[in-house]
């Protein structure tokens, strides 16, 4: 194949209809035909990228191994296709205006007048193509964030518009995801939303190829065809989006509904069936656990789910390969104190310390590494929770009763945890980070090594605060670990405690590279080590009964 095709998925009527998750289910059945398959996503919003949106706004913030702070779906795109994403997969309007303007401070435009039409459409038609241009895909596919209608919407349903008479006929398609409500009181399913928001799309000059209905019901065979007819689309282009009860179910559910098929039909490609073996084996695990854990999460935005989302996912496809079911305990850090946290833990067989920033919630994130230390606890600390692990073990078994870090007390006479070098000249907050992939140089006879199976790693971060290497010697002289490092800065990723049950702590964030093909290994263990303190709890149990 020698021409890109572009697949266009839009929204209507409401948002969080999950057209994330429609992208990557018919990426992974195009994937699963032979179909070299890439999803990118076009965000509304002016931030140049979500990297300084608080996670109650926006959710989880996702990294990529080039360092891109991107929207929480690139996360899905990871885990269904098993393929990194970059840079050139998210978008945002305040990247496209930043491009734009610099282009006519440069002179670029020669004297013109900078208007939306062309030059911010012809910038988002650029962006679009990027990933195509590469060569490296067959398909891609471009999900526009928001909704149809919406103002902040409107340059880039006119760059699609744009785009697919460009590109020709069967070379770029809509996908337009609606909502088909019910109405409990009339007892039936209402179609008026979706045909005023095709409505709405057509008048902005786009027609919808395809229509992808949202419901909690099953669609009955007269309102397709009323759909059809009314929103000017082929019958068998009506496709049916029941709700499921995992995400991981949608790529067989439009399997089922023939999405693939009417996608490939209508950009003039073959079709065949797609090889979901894989998938399916880990969807068979997924739903048939022969055991469970309960792991605690420990965090300052456990009332949104949406905030750690890679970890949530991480632990489904690590029980999976765990054969059991990991019950997730979602425990506020303020609500845990010297006091309350022994009694809120102990019935945990695990506990992860979750990243963020900032002050609030510190001081129970610092709790809760106690109590799992002191009980023998599985841990597992993710970049700000494994720096409570060190200030933990710096205040308690050290004697260090002040140590911190310098993120929450500038003056603190033990800086344990300290602002990076690199990062104390800089005073913008976006994209400043260290980010994206580095190096980890794991030692032997450790936790790490053994996890990973090699001396060697690769690990996505995004932090601005590290170990205090001024300190190392001391905390591991006392007992704590570094058993990983960063080869070129010598900057602590990993910190483990050997005479612990299971107690890990790590710099970067392996949630990132957790995908249903690839379940990330510290994941797993750490799942096997919560079920092997499970059993032995329940043996230790009986023989004294």
């Amino acid at each position: 194949m020698t021409t890109t095709k572009y697949i266009f998925v839009t929204g209507g009527v409401t948002s969080s209809l999950g057209k994330g998750i429609i992208a990557a289910s018919l990426a992974k059945l195009l994937q699963a035909q032979g179909y070299r398959t890439t999803i990118q996503k076009l965000d509304p919003y002016i931030n140049v990228d979500p990297g300084t949106l608080n996670p109650y706004e926006h959710g989880e913030c996702y990294v990529t191994d080039d360092g891109a702070e991107t929207d929480l779906d690139l996360g899905h795109y990871e885990r269904f296709l098993n393929v990194p994403t970059s840079q050139s997969n998210n978008v945002t309007t305040g990247r496209i205006y930043q491009s734009v303007i610099e282009k006519e401070r440069r002179g670029e435009f020669l004297g013109k007048t900078v208007q939306v039409i062309p030059h911010i459409t012809d910038e988002i038609k650029h962006r679009v193509q990027i990933l195509g241009q590469t060569g490296d895909y067959d398909i891609v596919i471009t999900e526009i964030g928001g909704t149809v209608g919406d103002i902040e919407s409107l340059p880039y349903i006119e760059a699609v518009r744009q785009l697919k008479w460009d590109l020709g006929d069967n070379n770029a398609i809509v996908i337009h995801l609606t909502l088909v409500p019910y109405l409990s009181a009339a007892g039936e399913l209402k179609t008026k939303p979706t045909q005023h928001s095709v409505k709405t799309l057509m008048e902005s000059g786009v027609m919808a190829d395809i229509l992808v209905c949202r419901t909690e019901h099953e669609l009955p065979e007269e309102l397709r065809v009323k759909l059809a007819k009314f929103c000017n689309v082929r019958q068998e282009a009506v496709i049916q989006s029941i709700d499921a009860s995992t995400i991981y179910d949608v790529p067989n559910l439009m399997l089922e509904q023939g999405l693939d098929t009417v996608v490939l039909k209508k950009l003039a490609l073959d079709s065949s069936q797609p090889d979901l073996t894989h998938w399916n084996q880990f969807l068979t695990r997924h739903k048939n656990p022969k055991g469970e854990v309960t792991i605690g999460l420990i965090g300052k935005y456990v009332e949104l789910q949406d905030s750690y989302k890679s970890i949530l996912e991480a632990f489904i496809h690590a029980g999976a390969e765990n054969e059991v079911k990991v019950k997730i305990e979602s425990i506020h850090s303020e609500s845990l104190t010297e006091k309350s946290a022994a009694g809120i833990l102990k019935h945990l067989d695990a506990v992860l310390v979750a990243p963020g920033f900032g002050e609030r919630g510190i001081e129970g994130k610092i709790e809760a590494v106690r109590v799992v230390r002191e009980q023998n606890i599985p841990f597992l600390g993710i970049c700000l929770g494994m720096q409570m692990a060190v200030i933990e073990y710096a205040r308690n078994v050290l004697k260090l009763a002040d140590a911190n870090s310098t993120e929450m007390d500038e003056n603190t006479p033990y800086p344990v945890i300290n602002l990076m070098e690199s990062q104390k000249a800089i005073t913008d907050k976006g994209g400043t980070m260290r980010l994206g992939a580095w190096d980890c140089t794991l030692l032997d006879e450790s936790i790490a090594k053994d996890v990973y199976q090699s001396s060697n790693i690769e690990e996505r971060h995004r932090h601005r605060y590290e170990f205090n290497n001024d300190f190392k010697q001391k905390i591991e002289d006392a007992g704590m670990k570094a058993t990983g490092i960063n080869p070129e800065t010598g900057l602590v990723e990993i910190v483990e405690i050997p005479n612990h049950n299971w107690f890990v702590g790590v710099q970067y964030h392996p949630e990132y590279k957790s995908t249903v093909s690839n379940p990330h290994p510290l994941f797993v263990a750490f799942v096997k080590a919560a079920l092997n303190f499970k059993n032995n709890k329940n043996s230790v149990s009986m023989a004294q009964n």
